[in-house]
């Protein structure tokens, strides 16, 4: 291509883009300039190499204790708190989820009271959460459970709502125009069609949660979390890094296992 037949580009949009960036750096040194920097502990050093040390030098004794709670312990209570959660709030957000979608009512300002509700559901961590029904419930998985559960209520809702308003409404007309019940037509033309998505957005979540669980039990809510800041507190840097080698291990199964199945659904 010759230099007369290449595209120039303007100067203004050259301006305008060199303007943004540097707009951008001011912006990110005004954040920085208001992060206080103390320096760091005489003990850093010391500190550091030693949590090193214990992550790169796990306890191998934790993985298994018969006398008392050890490291697979805390993983299936960990996994049963992601499983629960996630099972009780795919039940749960069906009916909010067609609430909320649009083409499922007549009245436009249900579906939006709906989306709202859902919205107002996932405002709020899982931390938080947490917190509140430790203060119900007491410390313990169950707190964990709850937490999760109706956290994913505000999150798999919006996404089963989604998924609500992309069928394919022909069926649906079809067999109304044949005299049939609001509940048939849900079960014979509209779930055959949300399903798959269903199931794979529950999947997804599955996923999340379990993330999420793992980190609960910081707070008194159950799982790994709980021993893992216990390791932490008292500096037993060994088991915090057999801690951490077993959430991954159990995260990355989980995650290969979970993509199967959403490839094989999907």
């Amino acid at each position: 291509m010759s230099s007369a037949t290449r595209p120039i580009k303007p100067k203004k949009k050259i301006y305008k883009r060199w303007v943004i960036y540097i707009v951008l750096a001011l912006i990110y040194v005004w954040a920085l300039s208001g992060v206080p920097v103390e320096g760091f502990k005489e003990t850093a050093g010391q500190i550091s190499k030693a949590i090193l040390s214990g992550i790169f030098s796990p306890d191998w004794d934790y993985v298994y204790l018969p006398e008392g709670e050890d490291l697979l312990r805390g993983l299936l209570d960990t996994l049963a708190i992601a499983i629960l959660g996630t099972f009780i709030s795919a039940f749960l957000c069906i009916p909010f989820a067609f609430w909320a979608a649009n083409n499922m009512s007549r009245i436009k300002a249900n579906a939006g009271i709906g989306k709202f509700f859902l919205s107002f559901v996932r405002t709020f961590p899982e931390l938080v959460m947490a917190l509140l029904f430790i203060k119900v419930v007491g410390p313990g998985s169950f707190a964990g459970v709850l937490a999760l559960g109706l956290h994913s209520i505000g999150m798999l809702g919006k996404l089963f709502s989604e998924e609500v308003e992309n069928i394919d409404l022909g069926p649906s007309e079809a067999l109304k125009a044949t005299g049939a019940r609001p509940l048939q037509i849900l079960w014979f033309a509209v779930f055959p069609q949300v399903l798959p998505g269903f199931i794979s957005y529950t999947l997804y979540r599955f996923e999340i949660n379990l993330r999420s669980a793992s980190v609960l039990g910081i707070i008194g809510a159950g799982g790994i979390g709980t021993p893992l800041i216990f390791a932490m507190q008292s500096r037993d840097w060994s088991r915090v890094g057999i801690i951490l080698l077993g959430i991954i291990v159990m995260v990355t199964i989980v995650d290969i296992i979970s993509g199967y199945l959403r490839k094989k659904i999907v």
